[in-house]
């Protein structure tokens, strides 16, 4: 251990410095005061490792690339609302997942985005450790950079397993941000028509 300012730094020893991913999951079980060879953990930090890379494997994508592959010059400057896209991310206090919906909309200046990409576009973000106002805003920002539309808006409804499982134990609660860019900003018809729309029960 060594003294930085005020804050204790606890140095890894030379064993786990050197560890690979899974060698460092089997030493977690052990301070957790599991046996990691008895049968049922034998393989799981193999499976812990394979998952973690999954549910973070945000890190290694790049919107600009995704959203570069599917830009279209259109003549259409009206809304274009993707809704109730489904994502799962984690939590960077605490590494527990949180979960929900994402509604995203913009309204075109002379180029479109494949449907699909915008979809897309939340899982970059979400397959990271994150915060939920960074990653609404990280999709706003994201869609901004690739096409300059008039306005984009985010909003993000969430259920935190932080918490649901542990602190204060609120099973229903639910976290909703907003990301309002552009003409969402500043125009209050354009905004209450993007609300009015993802509240609006779906027909299929």
């Amino acid at each position: 251990m060594v003294a930085n300012g005020n804050t204790a730094v606890i140095e890894p020893t030379a064993a786990l410095h050197d560890a690979s991913t899974e060698e460092i999951y089997r030493e977690l079980l052990r301070r957790m005061g599991e046996d990691p060879a008895r049968d049922g953990l034998i393989k799981t930090p193999e499976r812990v490792e394979k998952s973690m890379a999954f549910l973070t494997r945000g890190y290694e994508q790049h919107a600009t690339e995704i959203l570069r592959g599917a830009l279209f010059d259109v003549d259409y400057d009206e809304m274009v609302i993707v809704r109730d896209i489904e994502f799962y991310s984690l939590c960077e206090h605490h590494m527990l997942p949180f979960f929900g919906k994402a509604h995203v909309a913009y309204i075109p200046n002379g180029k479109v985005i494949g449907l699909s990409k915008v979809a897309r576009l939340v899982d970059v973000y979400a397959r990271r450790l994150q915060v939920q106002e960074r990653m609404t805003r990280e999709v706003a920002d994201a869609i901004v950079e690739a096409i300059e539309p008039q306005g984009v808006a985010v909003i993000m409804e969430a259920q935190h397993l932080c918490m649901m499982m542990r602190g204060v134990e609120k099973q229903g609660s639910m976290t909703t941000t907003s990301t309002m860019l552009g003409c969402f900003r500043e125009n209050p018809q354009t905004r209450s028509e993007f609300l009015s729309l993802i509240r609006r029960p779906t027909s299929l």
